[in-house]
């Protein structure tokens, strides 16, 4: 099993920023940030889980839902990740994401 403790602190950074930002902040950007990246780590876990299968798009559940929604997806994709190259490339886009976001 792979260490994705990485990954894990990675996210919950950036969420927990999301948690503590104000409206504003996440109306100009930083929850669709969140939400696409959620979407693209729900995708690659998906693909990972269930090869050739059309991976299923992750809602849009709301800006104040955006920090729960890549949490969950990191979580999920932890789950799958079968080597220390893919988390390395995981916590890079995460943060990317967050830098993107300005959180």
């Amino acid at each position: 099993m792979v260490d994705t403790t990485s990954l894990t602190r990675a996210v919950d950074h950036f969420a927990d920023r999301l948690r503590a930002a104000p409206q504003s902040r996440l109306q100009r950007g930083a929850a669709a940030e969140a939400l696409g990246l959620a979407r693209e780590l729900a995708g690659w876990a998906q693909r990972l889980e269930e090869p050739g299968a059309e991976p299923r798009e992750m809602p849009d559940a709301g800006m104040f839902a955006a920090a729960d929604q890549i949490t969950v997806a990191v979580h999920d994709l932890a789950l799958v990740l079968s080597d220390e190259g893919q988390v390395a490339e995981a916590v890079r886009l995460v943060e990317e994401a967050q830098k993107r976001a300005g959180v």
